[in-house]
């Protein structure tokens, strides 16, 4: 039986449960085109009608960065954006549509939308990349017989399309979707669900994310182990926090 093995703890592991953004791939470089080209849209509408929308708001409203031209150049791994599902996401902007003025079900509309056009021009641009270190902590777990999967806020159809993108479906034998629970993170349901699938109980399984979101859904299933890939003063419930997959390489995978 594969063993993940972290300084002087050893535990034994069945699978690996993992966060597809900002864990697998870099989430700035594909939610900050996504966002720019939602909010560009969405503040053309609202202009159109003659309604206020300054661009000062825009961090504030799903918990963004973002540079001097508009770009995006992070994000609050605490906020909406970065936990929330896309029906969070989604009611959030068209709240801020009904607070500048428009009409509950227009704001929804618009929104809707504002998505299909971001959803084409991401399909066009695919601005999808792996974070460092990924495939090659993917092959090392796959070659110790590892059993992976995806547990993610995002819908399961635009995750599967994410990872082929990305050229590393293959590693997962499971990817769940918000949209296959009735409760999202940080609800333990997603990782019951698939863990389920996999065969495990949950407490032979590892889930590795990059908000304390993933973290509390790991804690609520009895996960064995709780990795997080980010700045450690960000998250607060990991067992273990590493700075990058380069880094969690070192931490070792033996048998």
């Amino acid at each position: 039986m594969p063993e993940l093995n972290f300084g002087n703890r050893s535990t034994p592991i069945e699978a690996i449960l993992f966060d597809k953004d900002g864990t697998l791939l870099d989430f700035t470089a594909m939610w900050g085109f996504w966002t720019v080209c939602v909010m560009e849209n969405f503040r053309e509408r609202l202009v159109a009608r003659g309604l206020r929308f300054a661009k000062d708001e825009i961090p504030h409203i799903w918990g963004t960065f973002h540079d001097e031209q508009g770009g995006m150049t992070g994000y609050d791994v605490r906020g909406p954006l970065a936990m929330g599902t896309m029906e969070e996401v989604r009611a959030v902007l068209t709240w801020h549509g009904y607070h500048a003025g428009l009409s509950w079900a227009e704001a929804k509309i618009n929104v809707n939308e504002c998505f299909l056009q971001a959803e084409y021009a991401i399909s066009k641009e695919r601005p999808v990349r792996p974070l460092p270190g990924v495939r090659m902590f993917l092959e090392l777990c796959r070659s110790h017989g590892m059993k992976m999967g995806v547990v993610t806020a995002d819908e399961t159809d635009s995750a599967l399309r994410h990872l082929e993108w990305m050229g590393i479906e293959s590693f997962f034998t499971v990817v769940v979707g918000t949209d296959q629970v009735k409760r999202g993170k940080p609800f333990p349901d997603m990782l019951l669900l698939a863990c389920e699938r996999l065969g495990i109980p949950a407490a032979r399984s590892m889930v590795i994310g990059d908000t304390d979101g993933d973290m509390e859904m790991a804690r609520s299933a009895g996960a064995a182990w709780k990795v997080a890939v980010g700045s450690p003063e960000h998250i607060q419930l990991a067992d273990l926090t590493v700075r990058s997959f380069h880094e969690l390489l070192e931490a070792g995978v033996s048998r």
